[in-house]
């Protein structure tokens, strides 16, 4: 899959998540989720703080320009509504971003089609772990799934981990590709908050 493709399908996956998000209840804020260092607001503000750096990078800033601006809290005191104002900036950032470009990251210097890869992750995967911490319904978007299960599932070797950020696999009988993918991204695909 080229970047266009991939940066295609990040508006969905957006909207996947954002339905979850927009589930979330308020008892829900402290639950735990499938990122053991992370309840449900904790994941929630990564997953915010990584979209409000996605129009920097994506203007061609770097780590140093953009600075510490967005690190802490920076959901305050309405999670939801900064969520939706975040995800929509970063979309329209997006919307307008060179396939053929490059933007810089702590791993250095990457093609935007590698980042959009990583984003289109980052959606896909943490509105899964929003939805099992929080105990609601996610139905991710089938063509991005399936296009990070073709970006990462060649990676594996001997059960190591996909890259540093991901847990070390985990076997599944599950035919379910977003199963596979979870469980290949180190998550079981039967995680349970409440187990």
């Amino acid at each position: 899959m080229d970047a266009r493709e991939t940066i295609a399908l990040l508006p969905e996956a957006a909207r996947a998540t954002s339905a979850v998000v927009d589930r979330i209840t308020d008892e829900a804020w402290s639950w735990p989720t499938p990122c053991d260092e992370w309840d449900v607001r904790d994941l929630l503000n990564h997953l915010t703080s990584e979209h409000l750096w996605a129009p920097h990078l994506l203007r061609g800033e770097t780590l140093e320009q953009v600075g510490d601006r967005y690190d802490g809290d920076v959901l305050g005191a309405d999670p939801r509504d900064t969520w939706r104002r975040t995800i929509a900036a970063s979309m329209l950032a997006w919307g307008s971003a060179d396939p053929d470009g490059r933007v810089h990251t702590s791993m250095g210097l990457i093609p935007v089609g590698v980042y959009a890869i990583q984003m289109l992750t980052d959606l896909t995967v943490h509105g899964w772990d929003l939805a099992k911490g929080a105990r609601t319904a996610y139905e991710p978007v089938p063509d991005a799934v399936e296009a990070i299960w073709a970006a990462y599932r060649p990676r594996r070797r001997n059960g190591d981990p996909i890259a540093p950020v991901f847990a070390a696999p985990v076997p599944t009988d599950s035919e379910d590709r977003l199963d596979q993918l979870v469980a290949l991204l180190g998550r079981s695909p039967d995680w349970n908050a409440a187990a």
